[in-house]
């Protein structure tokens, strides 16, 4: 279940304020064309409601793969480096100044982040760029999205849309790397939080994290089993044990932990920011405990099928500690019915209604749906060592404190650059068409800014209640 991005919008500029061209003198007036056309494209979608907003992602990406190679013309001409073999002599009038809203800084509950100033080309091409990542993600999610329905897919439909989440993916990991690489590159961090070193990096390992969990969905037979007895017009009310290849749930366990390690490190990328949305830090945490407790129910799994119950019953104790749902022990499994077990089963019904709206689900990045599992099981195998075979249950910590290292399943993709194609260029030698600039249809972001003046502000005087003002 991907984190649920949220597409930021940005101010009006015009390219040909900023640079001028000896060789392609086109090129800096079709840059801010296509920059005004995704401008609006993304100030549409944020008006879209949120559970609509899916169709509308491949609009977004197909204005953002319009504009991409512009924006890398501009960096070649600036760097010296040449672009589909031309070479582009682009000269710098004054330095870019550019504003982006940021979507992943913290911000008062209620109100959306404000505008960021930014200066420079690297950090336009860098905000864009991570908006093409969002949007893969949200491409994944989307089709994720589609296993959860009250209607079940297909085998054929489920093995699809999956396939396809896990191509984008890695296509977002490949963004995310990407700009990593080029961040080693900068002599001082950006303004923005969304464009740092540790938040790109922290993406990365997010994305390749996602990218190998899902690896195991596919054949994990478990959440199916589990959305149908929550499907009320199912009438199949018998339950038939699933069985699973020893070799296939160890492996499954494996990819599982690597899964784990990844969200680790991208929970360690991210700290303790104030920074940081809390959303985005309690998804990583969710992530990271999601994958530890589907390893240990893999590896009960394993256990069971080997006719070791009572482990394979420990390792299922062992996976509810790693959720963070209840302590291991008999004494504690006392304590945490009560009030405890009721929160957890009111979560659980708010993420079915998210679902079932399409809007806002999975933020807990699958943690209480692993948690369903995982009861089911429990409540099965305890069930059948009480009455068939009685077998010892060992504690579950030394058993934790074993579990095998991870395993890759992906291998990183690497982001290949979009180049303007030769048609275009040899257009751009002519002079420009003040009549084929498009400016764009929107209002400026800055708009945004005054209507969401504080509550009972006198009309034009927003700015005496900034952050640094008596106001605060």
């Amino acid at each position: 279940m991907p984190f649920p991005f949220v597409l930021p919008t940005t101010s009006s500029i015009s390219y040909t304020h900023f640079f001028s061209s000896s060789t392609h003198p086109s090129l800096p007036n079709c840059a801010t064309t296509a920059r005004n056309v995704l401008r609006d494209v993304l100030k549409r979608h944020k008006r879209i409601p949120p559970s609509s907003q899916a169709s509308n992602l491949s609009t977004v990406l197909s204005a953002l793969n319009d504009y991409i190679p512009y924006l890398f013309a501009l960096d070649a001409g600036l760097s010296g480096s040449n672009c589909a073999g031309e070479e582009i002599d682009l000269v710098l009038i004054k330095e870019l100044e550019v504003e982006w809203r940021s979507t992943l800084s913290a911000s008062i509950p209620g109100r959306e982040p404000t505008r960021t100033k930014l200066k420079s080309l690297e950090s336009e091409l860098c905000f864009t760029l991570t908006t093409l990542a969002y949007v893969y993600n949200l491409q994944a999610r989307a089709q994720l999205h589609i296993l959860y329905n009250a209607t079940l897919p297909s085998p054929e439909q489920r093995a699809t849309a999956i396939g396809a989440a896990m191509k984008h993916f890695l296509e977002a990991n490949s963004v995310h790397t990407y700009l990593v690489n080029r961040a080693g590159q900068w002599n001082a961090q950006p303004t923005a939080v969304d464009i740092s070193v540790s938040v790109m990096g922290a993406l990365a390992e997010l994305t390749i994290a996602e990218a190998t969990l899902i690896t195991v969905l596919k054949d994990d037979p478990y959440p199916t089993i589990v959305i149908e007895d929550r499907n009320k017009s199912n009438v199949d009310w018998m339950f038939r044990s699933v069985e699973i290849p020893k070799v296939r749930a160890h492996l499954f366990a494996r990819l599982c932990l690597a899964s784990s390690e990844h969200a680790a490190k991208a929970q360690a990328m991210l700290g303790r920011s104030s920074k940081i949305n809390d959303d985005l830090h309690k998804y990583v945490d969710d992530m990271r405990r999601a994958a530890k407790g589907k390893a240990c129910r893999f590896l009960a799994c394993d256990a069971e099928s080997s006719g070791k119950t009572g482990e394979g019953i420990a390792w299922l104790r062992g996976a509810r500690k790693e959720l963070g749902f209840i302590a291991v022990g008999a004494e504690e499994e006392k304590k945490s019915s009560g009030f405890s077990k009721l929160k957890k089963e009111w979560q659980e019904k708010r993420e079915d209604r998210k679902i079932e709206k399409g809007e806002g689900w999975g933020a807990d990045a699958g943690k209480f749906e692993e948690g369903r599992v995982v009861d089911m099981l429990l409540k099965k195998w305890e069930k059948m060592n009480d009455t068939v075979g009685v077998q010892l249950i060992p504690p579950s910590e030394p058993l934790l404190a074993s579990m095998p290292s991870g395993r890759e399943y992906h291998s990183p993709k690497m982001f290949i650059v979009p180049a303007l194609d030769e048609d275009s260029l040899v257009r751009m030698r002519a002079p420009p068409d003040p009549s084929e600039a498009f400016q764009g249809e929107e209002d400026d972001s800055g708009a945004e800014d005054e209507r969401n003046a504080p509550v009972g502000a006198f009309p034009g005087t927003k700015s005496d209640y900034a952050a640094n003002t008596t106001y605060y």
